[in-house]
């Protein structure tokens, strides 16, 4: 009544003769496919959301009026004397933490005398008419 072990047909995918190894996989990657895990097109235990809380949800917050009440109750400026003593005691004793040295700026000369009294002096002096 039933076929003898080995005698009966071989199912389609499981010849590996002259198809190689590869055939095999693919015959294999083929069944598994249509089988899905679960149709996502359905809306089952699905939370409908409001556009509007979703647009104020992602709408960009405004903090100037914030950090500008932040930043200007802190006020209070120290005495410069006291700053320039500070930063000198937290200065290392190196010469490249020292600050440079302010130097004078060295005005152009200039003179009250123009050219005509230059003109002037010169015929005076050399006796040039």
């Amino acid at each position: 009544l039933l076929p003898a072990a080995g005698q009966g047909k071989a199912p389609p995918g499981g010849r590996r003769g002259r198809d190689g190894p590869r055939a095999a996989g693919a015959v294999r990657r083929r069944k598994r496919a249509p089988e899905p895990g679960r149709n996502k097109a359905t809306i089952k235990g699905r939370v409908v959301k409001s556009a509007i809380e979703e647009y104020h949800k992602k709408k960009p917050v405004d903090h100037l009026r914030e950090n500008l009440q932040y930043m200007l109750k802190g006020r209070l400026v120290a005495d410069k004397a006291i700053t320039e003593k500070v930063l000198a005691q937290n200065r290392g004793r190196k010469s490249k933490d020292q600050p440079p040295e302010k130097r004078e700026k060295k005005k152009p000369e200039t003179t009250v005398f123009t050219e005509e009294d230059f003109r002037k002096f010169e015929r005076e002096y050399f006796g040039i008419p």
